[in-house]
């Protein structure tokens, strides 16, 4: 027997979310023998974002009948029954602190409808409900209510059930009551933790770091850790003991510094990265023609007038940006199918080839906005605290380190940056790092400081 389950809750902090809305259908594995649904009043304020999501707001659960008046009917629809959600360790943790609030430990087993079409749909370019659900052909209502979405994950179950025709993934997916569940100790570990930015480290027994990572939310991804499912997952739940961090504000700060420290610490359960992050470069070179020509080139090293990407569709997609940014025109980069003319293929000639110096002015403002190479500057970010900034030195174009500074500090004083920045080692690497974020994060501001070097 299967109770298949979805919750809508209010959002808000780790473990102070509450349900507003719950809906049940109790399946004999051929039809549905009884189901429940029901908003429920969640004596909490709702998030902005889920009424937006929801379509639920405060009011309407006004006159919902509060949790406990429920409960009861909860208990006695999953009796003898297995939970079945789409994500389930969410809707079960959720259920459980519900019941945990009324004195009352609310055991069911579980089975998540997410692990299971990973395995019996791995091709499947999504796994998250609507996207899944429309790829499959499965009609669907009410996206994000409770009787939709349940109605959706019976669906989906039906169709993995037939598709499970050894029964063995049914047998292993099916986990016991305390799945999902946080241990006292892991409890303890999560309420202490920020929902902030920077670098976290999971320590064994003995005080090793077992694992390190960075994160723009340390609470959330070591939460992930602690209730995911992978082979990973399972040997950090075992061995972690302590989790420590150290907040940096700004996400490109945590980047470097993860970068760094891996290779310092080298925890046994991090994939230590490659020699190169970047799989191909993009030179300006000119090759003895008047005009700078692009090319990209497989696995070269960074050097001046070269910019590294991992993948040549993630090179193209930059061509094509500055050639919009800066006007020139997509044909003399290779890009004909691009060309700001109608004609395809281009036959305008591309006046920026035929005058070299205005072509090449426009590669140099390119290269100056998006290299370091050969560069003294500043970048500046989001600091740990309110009038406090991240930054990050660069010198003659190699990461020099990162540090922390107040707003009333001389940011143009080498000396004082040079003082107050945490030393790192720069490398082909960092500055792939530092030219790949540039390119994402426009709110970055970038202070050059050749003429104080």
């Amino acid at each position: 027997m299967y109770a298949i389950l979805d919750i809508e809750s209010t959002g808000g902090k780790y473990n102070e979310e509450g349900i507003m809305e719950i809906a049940i259908h109790k399946f004999d594995g051929r039809q549905v023998v009884d189901k429940f649904m029901s908003l429920v009043n969640p004596e909490r304020e709702i998030q902005p974002f889920v009424t937006k999501l929801t379509g639920i707001n405060n009011k309407m659960l006004r006159s919902a009948p509060k949790f406990h008046e429920v409960a009861k009917r909860i208990v006695e629809i999953t009796e003898g029954a297995t939970l079945v959600a789409h994500n389930a360790q969410f809707d079960y943790r959720i259920l459980r602190t519900e019941f945990r609030r009324l004195g009352y430990d609310f055991r069911r087993k579980t089975l998540c409808t997410v692990d299971l079409s990973k395995k019996l749909l791995p091709d499947a370019e999504s796994h998250s409900l609507g996207k899944l659900v429309r790829s499959l052909g499965i009609p669907m209502s009410d996206r994000h209510r409770a009787n939709g979405d349940a109605i959706a994950t019976l669906k989906l179950f039906k169709l993995l059930l037939g598709k499970d025709t050894s029964k063995d993934i049914l047998k292993e997916v099916v986990r016991e009551a305390e799945h999902g569940e946080l241990s006292p100790n892991q409890l303890d570990i999560i309420s202490e933790l920020p929902a902030e930015t920077g670098v976290y480290y999971m320590h064994d027994k003995d005080g090793e770091i077992i694992f390190l990572g960075k994160t723009t939310n340390i609470k959330k991804r070591v939460n992930q850790h602690f209730t995911n499912l992978g082979v990973l997952a399972r040997k950090l739940q075992k061995q972690t003991k302590k989790v420590s961090y150290e907040l940096t504000g700004s996400e490109l700060v945590a980047i470097l510094k993860e970068y760094e420290e891996l290779r310092k610490n080298r925890p046994r359960h991090n994939n230590i990265a490659k020699k190169k992050l970047f799989s191909h470069t993009l030179n300006f070179s000119s090759n003895g023609k008047p005009h700078r020509v692009a090319e990209i080139i497989k696995s070269q090293f960074l050097e001046a007038e070269r910019i590294g990407f991992n993948g040549v569709p993630s090179a193209m997609s930059f061509l094509k940006r500055v050639s919009k940014e800066f006007a020139i025109c997509p044909s003399s980069f290779g890009l004909q199918d691009s060309c700001f003319h109608k004609e395809s293929p281009c036959t305008a000639g591309c006046s920026d080839i035929q005058d070299a110096a205005k072509y090449n002015q426009k590669i140099h403002a390119v290269l100056q906005k998006y290299s370091i190479r050969n560069k003294n500057m500043v970048l500046l970010d989001k600091g740990r605290e309110t009038g406090e900034k991240g930054l990050v030195l660069i010198k003659n174009g190699k990461l020099k380190g990162f540090g922390f500074m107040e707003l009333n500090h001389q940011i143009n004083n080498i000396h004082i940056l040079e003082s107050i920045i945490t030393p790192m080692s720069g490398d082909e690497n960092t500055t792939f790092i530092i030219e790949s974020y540039l390119r994402k994060n426009h709110r970055l501001k970038v202070l050059d400081l050749s003429p104080s070097l």
